[in-house]
């Protein structure tokens, strides 16, 4: 009895686990994240004049494809304002931006992470932006204002936008109007009035690695020493914080291991394939470094106060 007990109890057990095994048959499978996708597609700005063309694009079409293993398409949008449109909408889930446009992008949606971001061959990772003046004209940062200040167009980064929102967060009273500033036409102009004695100060920028140290990746200090003012003469009275260079970024809801595979693929993109990174990033030809968030915490303080649309 005991015995027949247990033979009727393996049987229950192997039809019970027929059962299981029927209905998982029948059962859809998991899709997987690519499938959940279908084509990832990477957003792009379009070059000036290039229409809707991208240089090399079948071979990072192939390289992405590769990397995520997956089809892959490229969009190109005709500017930041429709890029960050078309990844806050979920039409890209990848774009290349400049770091005001990531961080519109970011103060759009909040639906972006960035990956990496572009490094120069002397380890720059971004710029600063410098207050520099000559023969000692301003004493300090404190005496600026009873001083004539020349400065770059009102969309020139290192030269207006970061003077203005860095010093405005250090308590320094400063406005695009303030009456000691003196629009320049261009960058080089406001040089050449720092040159010709019409300016006693100027906004200007320089390169900085991570660390905070200044790079030799030009800088407004190296082009008024080019253009034959010594540099023994010039003196640097304010850095503001660090602006990265604009990332590669994602979708936050993307999934994990497409950000870990773009991630590999792109820190190890220059020493791998150089012939594709240039095709990607043809302006700091250092490679790849990982970026962060907070990275940006000083572009979204000036997307605040400015409408963000320019490279």
């Amino acid at each position: 009895m005991v015995g027949g007990g247990k033979h009727a109890a393996r049987r229950t057990l192997a039809a019970f686990a027929g059962i299981l095994l029927t209905v998982a048959a029948c059962l859809p499978a998991r899709a997987d994240w690519r499938d959940d996708i279908g084509t990832f597609r990477i957003g792009i700005v379009a070059e000036p004049g290039g229409g809707n063309t991208v240089p090399g694009l079948a071979r990072l079409t192939e390289a992405y494809t590769n990397a995520l293993g997956m089809k892959v398409e490229f969009v190109v949008a005709r500017d930041y304002a429709a890029l960050i449109e078309a990844q806050a909408s979920g039409r890209v889930q990848y774009a290349i931006y400049s770091a005001l446009a990531y961080a519109a992008a970011s103060e759009r949606c909040g639906c972006v992470e960035p990956l990496v971001a572009p490094v120069d061959a002397d380890g720059a990772v971004g710029i600063r932006s410098v207050l520099v003046t000559r023969d000692g004209k301003i004493p300090d940062l404190a005496a600026i204002a009873a001083h004539r200040i020349a400065v770059a167009p009102p969309d020139n980064v290192g030269g207006s936008l970061l003077p203005l929102a860095g010093l405005s967060a250090e308590g320094v009273k400063i406005a695009r109007d303030s009456p000691f500033l003196t629009r320049a036409a261009s960058a080089t102009a406001a040089e050449a009035m720092l040159n010709d004695g019409e300016a006693d100060g100027l906004f200007g920028w320089e390169s900085a690695g991570a660390d905070g140290q200044p790079r030799d990746s030009g800088g407004t200090v190296a082009r008024l020493e080019a253009a034959g003012v010594p540099k023994t003469s010039l003196r640097v009275l304010w850095t503001s914080g660090l602006l990265r260079y604009g990332p590669h970024a994602v979708r936050s809801d993307l999934d994990p291991e497409a950000k870990r595979r773009l991630t590999v693929f792109l820190t190890n993109l220059k020493s791998l394939t150089p012939d594709v990174y240039d095709l990607l990033e043809s302006t700091h030809s250092g490679g790849f470094a990982l970026a962060e968030a907070k990275d940006y915490a000083l572009a979204e303080a000036i997307v605040r106060g400015e409408t963000v649309d320019r490279p």
